[in-house]
């Protein structure tokens, strides 16, 4: 009988010390578990003042900040409609489908509008509305040059000029006039937007040449 009690008492003890055990360890592992999230946080902040500092020292340039906007309530002079339009004319020349004009594709759509452009000229027109500095044209930056177009902040004759004038007469063609009425609402319509104006202009310079 003792010796039943005695190892019914020992089992016991032996239970308690291994779910102690259990415990420590589950204990230390919360522990450095806690410590690596608080290092890692640590570590990634420092990094972050780090290159804060670098880019006030002028070490490092700042990374451009993807800004996500909605196109219908940021450019609220144009209607559903026309940024339709647009985007049908902008997913035309993305010929690859990532949902950018690069410089090659931008190269390719001057040429299609028959409006060929020089290399320094193309990187330019990327510039001029390339806001995220990623060297490409995104469906927000693309409506960005007919918002400069209607507010007469493009040279006459340059690169963008040339192309919101052309997209403008493509979209003309296709049977969609939302853009048309745009320009013509804004006053601009004098800047010969139009295959009517085009084809004036050639009349006009062969009855010149007649006199």
């Amino acid at each position: 009988m003792a010796d039943s009690e005695l190892t019914a008492k020992l089992q016991r003890r032996q239970e308690c010390l291994e779910v102690e055990g259990t415990t420590i360890v589950t204990n230390n592992n919360e522990a450095f578990a806690e410590k690596d999230t608080v290092e890692n946080a640590n570590s990634e902040l420092a990094s972050k003042l780090n290159r804060r500092q670098n880019i006030n020292e002028g070490v490092a340039d700042a990374s451009p900040t993807t800004v996500i906007t909605n196109v219908y309530t940021e450019f609220k002079e144009f209607s559903r409609k026309q940024i339709k339009e647009y985007e049908l004319m902008f997913k035309k020349y993305d010929v690859n489908r990532d949902k950018f004009i690069c410089f090659e594709e931008l190269k390719s759509m001057m040429e299609k509008l028959e409006a060929p452009q020089t290399h320094l000229a193309l990187k330019d027109m990327i510039k001029e509305v390339d806001e995220d500095k990623d060297g490409k044209i995104n469906f927000r930056e693309f409506l960005l040059i007919f918002r400069k177009a209607a507010e007469g902040e493009l040279d006459l004759g340059s690169g963008l000029s040339e192309l919101a004038k052309l997209v403008e007469i493509e979209v003309d063609k296709v049977g969609v006039g939302g853009a048309k009425t745009f320009f013509e609402a804004k006053g601009i319509g004098n800047m010969e937007y139009g295959i009517g104006n085009r084809e004036s202009r050639i009349g006009t310079r062969e009855l010149t040449s007649l006199r």
